[in-house]
């Protein structure tokens, strides 16, 4: 697409969950050693929570990267389960076989079996759950039963939840009082500050392969923060965006204008004052047609 033109040998500002990008501002990097200190100290619950956007998937993908040989992890992307196949989720991470007409005794029997067989390796086990915020109360609690598993010296099973705000709200029910009194680390994701949002692109623009001036001009970074209000997901879609445009006209450094075009055609982005918002769109799609490039609008 654009790589070429920028000198880049990878798009900088992909939605993938890439860890070579993971941004080490302090705040990430404080919720990135509470994960850390919170598993090597074996505690039973640990939550993350975090706005739409601002890095709770990558953050774990990190986080499971830099957890050390000790550890066994297992990663449930989407847990809006029942217990029971939850469970069975869970089994299929930690590589239990299982009958297949197993019934829930067997099920917990062999789960605590493998739980005790990797304890007696000298292993921790993690189970990462994101999208926590969708999780059933009955499944919650199922969970809650399962770090009763233990050893004299350490739970065989550590739960990590990472998820949106609303989170915090379920935990709040008194069906599940028991289960948020177990969480004793918990951490908050904001989104960028305005400082923190150009270190994040220069960082990303670097782990690209980006070695040439300034990309970004100083009216593009300010009105780049005040569309996307410091959200990362945000940051890369409208960022994107601006380097077609900027591609598309053939120069060489992002503008104000482009970033003002680039956040008028995305819906979650904050125009700020845009008055034709029609005539963004029309921009980005005129622009495309003419330099034969076609892209996905943000989810």
């Amino acid at each position: 697409m654009y790589q070429q033109h920028f000198g880049l040998r990878e798009v900088p500002f992909s939605l993938t969950p890439d860890t070579s990008f993971f941004f080490s501002n302090a705040r990430s990097q404080e919720a990135l050693n509470t994960l850390l200190v919170a598993a090597r100290g074996g505690e039973g619950f640990i939550k993350i929570t975090g706005e739409v956007g601002t890095g709770k998937t990558l953050l774990c993908r990190k986080f499971i990267a830099t957890l050390g040989e000790n550890f066994v992890t297992a990663y449930i992307p989407n847990p809006y389960l029942e217990p029971r196949t939850l469970m069975l989720a869970l089994a299929d991470e930690l590589e239990v076989t299982l009958a297949r007409d197993v019934d829930q005794h067997q099920l917990l029997k062999s789960i605590t079996y493998r739980l005790m067989e990797l304890a007696g390796q000298g292993k921790q086990v993690l189970l990462c759950l994101d999208e926590a915020q969708a999780i059933p109360l009955q499944s919650l609690e199922a969970l809650r039963l399962l770090t009763n598993l233990e050893t004299e010296k350490r739970k065989l099973l550590q739960i990590v939840l990472f998820g949106q705000p609303e989170l915090n709200r379920h935990l709040e029910l008194d069906s599940i009082r028991q289960l948020a009194q177990r969480i004793t680390f918990h951490y908050h994701l904001g989104p960028l500050t305005r400082d923190d949002m150009e270190y994040y692109l220069a960082h990303r623009l670097r782990v690209a392969g980006y070695g040439g001036a300034r990309l970004f001009s100083r009216g593009a970074i300010g009105k780049l923060y005040a569309a996307s209000g410091g959200i990362p997901r945000l940051v890369n879609i409208i960022a994107n965006k601006a380097l077609m445009l900027c591609y598309g006209e053939g120069r060489q450094q992002v503008s104000r204008r482009h970033v003002k075009l680039a956040a008028g055609d995305t819906p979650s982005g904050k125009r700020g004052g845009w008055r034709w918002p029609w005539l963004a769109g029309a921009g980005l799609t005129l622009l495309a047609a003419a330099c034969g490039l076609t892209w996905a609008l943000s989810k």
